[in-house]
């Protein structure tokens, strides 16, 4: 990674947008994991094949990662939001809305700093009512940030990587960005 003034710059950016943690990994290092994506199957979350923003919406998972490799740096982000205790649903739901806030805010902070890039976020995308997918393009695609987990990313093992944690304390719930990019 060369260019340290351009990832101070970015980790600065993604901190004024609210990111609470943030970490620099090598796309050459990163792996995806078929059974990530087999968790998406199993629609857990109820955005399997309903967004573009998630399986099978985002395209296969070679092709996610080839989307990812076409840059050279990840910077890995997270918010971190406090519960009341471990069953504190309104708030994970909030703390989910939130990040997709601050994730949308450093997109466009980086809009006309940074060219190209990716923008990985959370879960769907659940910025319109009802998503267009399968039937007709997405209406915002330079606003869609595809899930992270979508991309068959292991979130813990990036953490990891990045140098974050990714378990911040009881009574906490933690989620997870990642923008691509090229130092040079």
């Amino acid at each position: 990674m060369e260019n340290t003034y351009l990832s101070e710059q970015l980790i600065k950016i993604a901190k004024d947008c609210g990111a609470y943690a943030v970490g620099l990994i090598a796309t050459s290092e990163l792996n995806v994991y078929s059974e990530v994506r087999d968790m998406c199957k199993m629609n857990t979350c109820g955005g399997y094949g309903t967004s573009w923003a998630c399986p099978p919406g985002v395209g296969p998972i070679e092709d996610c990662l080839a989307k990812v490799k076409q840059y050279d740096t990840m910077l890995l982000f997270s918010c971190k939001y406090d519960l009341e205790d471990s069953f504190d649903y309104e708030s994970m739901m909030a703390g989910m809305k939130g990040f997709k806030k601050t994730a949308s805010d450093f997109d466009k902070a980086l809009k006309g700093k940074l060219h190209p890039y990716l923008l990985l976020a959370n879960e769907g995308c659940q910025k319109c009512k009802t998503c267009t997918y399968p039937d007709a393009p997405c209406r915002f695609p330079d606003e869609l940030h595809a899930s992270i987990e979508a991309y068959g990313f292991n979130v813990s093992e990036l953490a990891r990587m990045a140098g974050i944690k990714y378990i911040n304390g009881a009574n906490t719930v933690t989620y997870f960005g990642a923008l691509c990019f090229n130092q040079v």
